[in-house]
């Protein structure tokens, strides 16, 4: 029997038209005779659609049109027996119950890549694809990120975090801490975006304000970080989980500017999503950096507790050839699927794998115990508990 898949995209995220580009190149390379594909598409409004119109990505050019010839799909929770409700308008068109084997979540950014969704399939009990509810928050939130890699004993750039209320309240002091720790050139990025949304370089401090406040429009935290300026950046993939894993090719993206952007990874070619984007790969490395880095990316990716798929960035200081870990991405645009390519894993194998370890990771989690059937609270003399009653 065919295994029925549920392949999640889009999302209320400023990612979202790069989660459609990776999720329909990842349902195009899907066996199908594996599998039985329902795309599950999410509004910017988070409305949930689902409809076979979604399946072709001309479409998206007219969304209204798009939208409204899909029908919603709602959520059943149900512990182990989670379904999916499509319902569809008309007089004589009943509600179609999806009972659904697995998730696929393909949501980068907010609501997909940092834990929301899987919790939710966590609720349904479905068992889905790539990391897990913790992993994903914490590989999401770069702030968190680097303290859990320094903990482990990872190379991290040094850094100076706060809240932009703290920020509003001791200005004057966060300036002065920034200019004596990291001084200038610094690099401001808001704690929990991806795809270098809201980054900016700093060469000054009457540079910083403008910096801060554009990071602040994506998150209440922000993160600085002294910019390496001889920098050479490196991207390397990682497919397993926190038993076995493994590392692809290292590839390096290159840029038109100071810093890797969201128009050098996506705009290049807008319809192939990172895959698109312009490399060198394999990235041209002194002898033995690269099994370094490689070696690095599978520490990082089991120190997060990872799994299925992630993508891990980092920064090449040129002038001493540091190298340091820059950030996890838990559903990296394309699903890095160009970087096992050059590995010689075709995307229909990694696809496979991914789902291997996902099916490995819900029985994993069927022997662990929930709930506590051995004594019943209430089946005592319920007069002796002594509950508070409102006056």
């Amino acid at each position: 029997m065919k295994i029925k898949l549920a392949v999640f995209f889009g999302g209320r995220s400023v990612e979202h038209e790069v989660s459609v580009i990776s999720a329909l190149q990842a349902i195009d390379s899907l066996n199908k005779d594996k599998y039985d594909i329902l795309p599950v598409y999410i509004t910017k409004t988070g409305q949930w659609l689902t409809g076979e119109g979604l399946l072709e990505i001309s479409n998206y050019k007219n969304l209204k049109a798009l939208i409204g010839s899909c029908d919603e799909v709602r959520i059943v929770p149900h512990a182990n027996a989670g379904k999916l409700v499509q319902v569809r308008e008309g007089l004589f068109k009943k509600p179609v119950e999806h009972s659904i084997d697995l998730a696929f979540p393909i949501l980068h950014g907010t609501f997909g890549e940092d834990g929301a969704i899987q919790g939710v399939f966590e609720l349904m009990g479905v068992p889905y694809v790539g990391c897990n509810v913790l992993s994903s928050a914490t590989g999401m939130d770069k702030i968190y990120t680097k303290m859990i890699l320094r903990e482990n004993g990872l190379p991290v750039l040094d850094f100076i975090s706060f809240y932009l209320k703290d920020w509003l309240e001791d200005e004057a002091g966060l300036r002065n801490k920034i200019k004596e720790e990291l001084g200038y050139p610094v690099i401001v990025k808001p704690a929990n975006t991806g795809s270098s949304v809201g980054i900016s370089k700093v060469d000054n401090e009457e540079e910083l304000q403008e910096a801060v406040d554009q990071a602040a429009s994506f998150s209440r935290r922000i993160l600085i970080e002294p910019m390496v300026t001889d920098l050479k950046e490196i991207n390397c993939s990682v497919l397993g989980d926190y038993e076995t894993a493994e590392a692809s090719p290292c590839e390096e993206p290159l840029r038109t500017g100071e810093i890797l952007s969201y128009q050098d990874k996506y705009v290049a070619d807008s319809t192939k999503g990172m895959s698109g984007a312009k490399r060198k790969l394999p990235a041209d490395l002194p002898d033995g950096q690269a099994q370094e880095i490689q070696r690095l990316a599978v520490a990082t990716f089991k120190a997060l507790d990872c799994a299925g798929v992630a993508r891990i960035d980092f920064l090449i200081d040129q002038k001493d050839q540091s190298v340091y870990v820059n950030e996890i991405n838990a559903i990296p645009g394309s699903l890095s699927f160009y970087l096992w390519k050059a590995g010689g894993k075709s995307y229909p194998q990694l696809l496979d794998e991914m789902i291997s370890v996902a099916l490995k990771a819900q029985r994993e989690r069927n022997n662990v115990i929930y709930t506590y059937e051995e004594v019943n609270l209430f089946a005592g003399n319920l007069q002796s508990l002594k509950l508070g009653k409102a006056k």
